[in-house]
């Protein structure tokens, strides 16, 4: 027999006997909730840094010992607390950030539950000592497991120093599972970065076993800060501030540009109202953001930054509150993913974002133009969420119109849009004659490796890949105009794999319809009834471009332009003729955004400087 899944008795078939349910003492509960605040020296880390920077501290100090676990020092220069807030401060749920429920929807600090110092207490020796003026200060130590408690005057200026003794020694079952020294110590020194990527103007100090390992003063910035705890001298040139708002919240994004990326996430973060959380949608947002300027399987580094009114999210969920609930998760998500494009496509993350490396988008609710003049509906056509036209895009369109012109030797596969006269641009002249214009100063040396096309421009050599090149002109035409369609003489078959998948079909019919993907459905199984007309792919190869565009960050428009243009680009080995070689590399030189729709450069440059010195010609 059982009572709300616990078995009640000890003995017998009917479930009559000895009791086994008990209250647990005060002092094994105690322990046991103070686990879930306090697992490692780290945990301390964070959350005795929370209450040094609610203090309104302004330099704060972290000295471990022995990774951690034979002691945990923060101090701070913060209010400090008088004798009869140190008398309560470490008792559970003692805390001077709430004073009733409603408070729970208002506290805009990052501490609140009072659980902190109780858990160190009940885990570890706890001293504190602590002056709110600099005049008297007083001094609490707390006996192992948080038993008992004395109080002594003490000296120090104003602030507050915690200190934590011996942890988890009185509970060795906890402390056998500690990592060995430097992997605690690495935690701790992580969880101290953390908070310091998010509050710029306090500075850090980490001490390590007497060693001064991290010193941080304050930054002017977010930008400063992340280049400060995780990158090098020469990477922080890389680095870009972008800003959003929405409807009760407003987010900051720091990013590196396309020459800064790491094959993992781990310098990814995202942080709400200044605490670090675990939340997948927000660093997704960041990644599709810059989808496009980045090669494939890299990831950028970056933080988030949401400052959110705390009525619109509960950071009362988890115990270490990693973790938050947003009331609407996806208006944050499309801020970030707005900003982020409007950044990219604005051409600020591929050139420079100008001194500061800063951009300011519009409001994140989309439909309006920021600063940068990028539309944020995206799409197609005037909506695309490409930039508008400026002398170099026309002058890229200009080259690209010339190079599809059927020319001798020029192979490439069959021609994917409306013929028609050649397209001309007032403001720019002619096709032909901006052609020779800007190809006018460039000499075409050849071919190496049936791939790799040679020009000089100036000073400089360009070694340029010739599929990579050619895939973004035509990508770029394909976001500028319309995609002609070919009906199927047999419907293409096309199976769903999950729910997930026939749901996306269901939501982006009629978008993928204008992308010329026109879908059928019959009694549950879908059908592809027409394609764009250039598409050559087979059967198999389709299906999964098309359904890997659920994938795409909302932006379809663009990924499935990605997917056409490589498909149709010339490919490596192909013969180009001199002529269309010199102005296939004209044109890809005169590109705003130098990379492929996927990510990689589309050339290398090499200045005869550089030539001499390899030569020793200097």
């Amino acid at each position: 027999m059982t009572t709300n899944g616990a078995d009640t008795a000890s003995g017998g078939p009917d479930g009559f006997g000895e009791k086994r349910i008990q209250v647990l003492s005060p002092e094994v509960a105690r322990k046991i909730a103070a686990g879930e605040v306090v697992d490692r020296p780290a945990a301390l880390v964070r959350e005795f840094i929370d209450n040094a920077i609610d203090a309104g501290s302004s330099l704060i100090e972290l000295t471990i010992e022995e990774g951690g676990s034979r002691r945990t020092e923060i101090a701070d220069d913060g209010g400090g607390m008088a004798r009869g807030d140190l008398e309560l401060c470490w008792h559970t749920h003692a805390t001077s950030k709430i004073r009733d429920i409603d408070d729970l929807g208002r506290a805009l600090t990052l501490g609140f539950r009072g659980e902190a110092l109780a858990a160190a207490a009940a885990v570890s020796r706890l001293e504190i000592l602590s002056s709110p003026d600099g005049r008297e200060a007083w001094s609490l130590y707390v006996s192992p497991g948080g038993e008992r408690s004395e109080i002594r005057p003490g000296r120090r200026q104003r602030g507050t120093t915690v200190r934590a003794l011996g942890l988890f020694d009185a509970i060795p079952a906890r402390k056998r599972f500690l990592k060995r020294e430097g992997t605690e110590a690495g935690l701790c020194k992580q969880a101290l970065i953390d908070k310091a990527l998010a509050f710029p103007s306090v500075s850090f100090r980490f001490v390590q076993d007497g060693n001064l390992k991290l010193f941080l003063p304050p930054a002017e910035s977010l930008k400063e800060r992340f280049s400060a705890c995780l990158l090098s001298q020469t990477e922080e040139n890389f680095l870009h501030e972008i800003h959003a708002s929405g409807e009760g919240f407003s987010v900051s994004v720091v990013t590196g540009g396309p020459e800064l990326w790491r094959k993992d996430r781990r310098q990814q973060y995202v942080f709400a109202n200044g605490r670090r959380i675990q939340e997948f949608s927000l660093l997704q947002a960041l990644e599709y953001g810059v989808q496009g300027w980045f090669p494939n399987g890299v990831h950028p580094v970056g933080a988030v930054y949401v400052q959110i009114d705390p009525a619109l999210a509960d950071f009362n969920i988890h115990p270490a509150k990693r973790e938050v609930r947003f009331k609407d998760s996806g208006a944050i998500h499309h801020a970030i993913t707005t900003a982020l494009t409007g950044f990219v496509r604005h051409g600020s993350l591929a050139r420079g974002a100008g001194a500061d490396g800063e951009f300011r988008a519009g409001d994140g609710q989309g439909g309006q133009s920021g600063p940068g003049g990028y539309d944020s509906h995206g799409g197609y056509g005037g909506g695309s969420g490409a930039p508008r036209n400026t002398p170099d895009d026309a002058s890229a369109r200009l080259a690209l119109e010339a190079l599809l012109e059927n020319r001798p030797g020029f192979a490439r596969a069959p021609r994917m849009y409306q013929e028609g006269a050649a397209q001309t641009y007032p403001e720019y002249g002619s096709v032909g004659e901006q052609s020779a214009a800007y190809a006018a100063d460039i000499h075409y040396l050849g071919k190496v490796f049936g791939l790799f096309l040679l020009a000089e421009k100036g000073d400089r050599l360009y070694i340029i890949d010739q599929h990579a090149a050619h895939e973004r002109l035509l990508f770029e035409k394909l976001l500028a105009g319309t995609i002609p369609v070919q009906e199927l003489l047999v419907p293409l078959a096309l199976d769903t794999g999950d729910d997930e998948e026939d749901s996306f079909l269901e939501r982006k019919k009629d978008e993928l319809a204008r992308l010329g993907i026109v879908l059928g459905k019959e009694d549950g199984q879908w059908s592809i009834e027409a394609l764009p007309a250039a598409w050559k792919a087979d059967d198999g190869e389709t299906a999964r471009e098309i359904l890997n565009l659920k994938n795409s960050g909302g932006d379809l428009a663009r990924s499935w332009a990605a997917s056409l243009s490589c498909h149709e680009a010339i490919k490596e080995g192909d013969y180009l003729d001199p002529l269309s070689a010199l102005e296939l590399a004209a044109a890809a030189l005169a590109l705003p955004d130098p990379r492929c729709p996927h990510g990689r450069p589309l050339w290398v440059e090499i200045s005869k400087e550089e030539l001499l010195r390899g030569v020793r010609r200097t």
